[in-house]
């Protein structure tokens, strides 16, 4: 295994990095309209297709290579169905997955640095190779002095120097990001609200004692879920960059999708993946925002470990209520009640007819919608997210509220690891327990 054990910095080097990228980008997308005029529409679209799997491979290149901030940026727009079409998502998807960890003698000098000693003084048992690895830390499985089984998550040394870096750099990739998103898959992106939203969601990953505060409150939470698994904070091994936690043993999700996974097994996970999605939504007003496989466990019992807590957005009373509205009126197909609630949450404005965006909630929200058994197959999100920015570039509805970015985040995380799954079952009645359960 390729081993990494510095992490590019310098903001001329990153900036010219990006710049690089974000001009082959644009070149790209520039080649491809000069062309079209010349090309049948079989071969516009074939060769559109093309270009936006070409750049998705550059844009990953580049995230390998920069990790950070940028890592992070890619992970984001790897669930953006609206930006790009699926091909090219399931190269971007590619960030989700292990990056190669940094050497065992870096990362025991930074715990070193924060604990005050290394790994071999502070447990009984410590695994030099990283079990996981990603964009700003990696993971160690270990054993305490008295015997328990402990996970270790250690941030990479100068990594905040280079988010720092990477926030002064990344509205270049935005702004082309923004572009695509308008001349081809018709989208307006609001680049100021997705990067002031990063920003925030950045900043609290790099805090360990902020992670560890919400993996806390997370376990209160869920307290009375016996289904849920949520680790324990050990706060003598714990600092801001050093994060130790309890070990949960199980599969990782990614393993229980496949066909050849028990129907019962996927199933009980299709219902509970979306039972805790929408409790944390409309119950708690707390949302872990990073729903990927690669953060969630199953266990033999089973039960479904949630882990990795640096990105939770909190909502206000007030929105939360809202949303609690609008679910209320998917419930009901009640449209007056959806319309008056996506005005509340800064959607569309209090002056405008809310009918456009009452259109897309029965576009998105289908499977909520429907009462019946209904397959994730038959769900087409790229169509549908096409339809979506289509009504929004009639309608000129280009509100996307702070609230909004991190949420759809997850949404759409949670939309492809259910299409993955493939479970028919009926979702409305999931949804509705769920809004009963919030409003009791």
């Amino acid at each position: 295994m390729a081993r990494r054990s510095t992490i590019t910095q310098g903001r001329a080097r990153r900036a010219i990095k990006m710049g690089e990228l974000a001009s082959q980008v644009g070149s790209s997308y520039l080649w491809n309209s000069l062309r079209r005029p010349f090309l049948s529409r079989t071969e516009r679209e074939r060769e559109l297709l093309d270009t936006h799997i070409r750049n998705a491979r550059r844009i990953v290149e580049s995230s390998t290579h920069l990790r950070g901030a940028f890592m992070k940026l890619i992970q984001m727009l790897s669930m953006r169905q609206d930006l790009l079409p699926g091909e090219a998502l399931d190269v971007l998807r590619a960030t989700q997955s292990s990056v190669p960890p940094m050497s065992y003698a870096t990362i025991a000098d930074q715990i070193r640095r924060e604990i005050g000693k290394r790994p071999d003084q502070l447990f009984r048992r410590f695994d030099q190779t990283a079990f996981a690895a990603a964009s700003l830390g990696q993971v160690h499985r270990a054993t305490t002095r008295d015997g328990r089984e402990v996970a270790v998550k250690v941030q990479y040394p100068g990594v905040e120097n280079t988010v720092e870096q990477d926030l002064g750099n990344l509205k270049l990739l935005l702004m082309t990001m923004q572009a695509i998103g308008r001349d081809v898959m018709r989208q307006k992106i609001d680049c100021g609200a997705v990067y002031k939203e990063l920003e925030e969601r950045l900043r609290e990953e790099l805090d360990y004692v902020r992670e560890a505060r919400n993996m806390t409150e997370f376990g209160r939470l869920f307290a009375d879920d016996p289904e849920v698994m949520i680790p324990s904070v050990l706060k003598e091994f714990s600092s801001r960059r050093v994060l130790t936690m309890t070990f949960l043993d199980g599969y990782p999700l990614a393993d229980v999708m496949g066909p050849e996974v028990d129907l019962g097994l996927r199933a009980w996970v299709a219902r509970k993946a979306h039972a805790i999605v929408w409790r944390q939504i409309l119950e708690f007003g707390l949302l872990h925002t990073d729903f990927h496989p690669g953060n969630y466990l199953v266990s033999y019992h089973p039960r479904l470990g949630i882990m990795d807590f640096g990105s939770i957005r909190r909502f206000s009373h007030a929105v939360r209520k809202s949303y609690l509205k609008v679910a209320r009126g998917i419930v009901d197909l009640d449209d007056r009640a959806i319309g008056i609630g996506m005005q509340e949450l800064g959607w569309v404005d209090r002056s405008r007819n809310p009918k456009p965006i009452i259109e897309i909630i029965h576009i998105l929200f289908e499977p909520m919608m429907t009462d019946r058994d209904f397959d994730p197959c038959e769900y087409d999100a790229v169509g549908k997210a096409t339809r979506v920015g289509e009504i929004a570039f009639e309608n000129r509805l280009y509100n996307s509220p702070a609230h909004g970015v991190f949420l759809l985040r997850a949404l759409i995380g949670l939309e492809g690891i259910i299409r993955r799954l493939a479970v028919k079952t009926n979702y409305r009645e999931i949804f509705r327990e769920c809004v009963e359960r919030a409003e009791r």
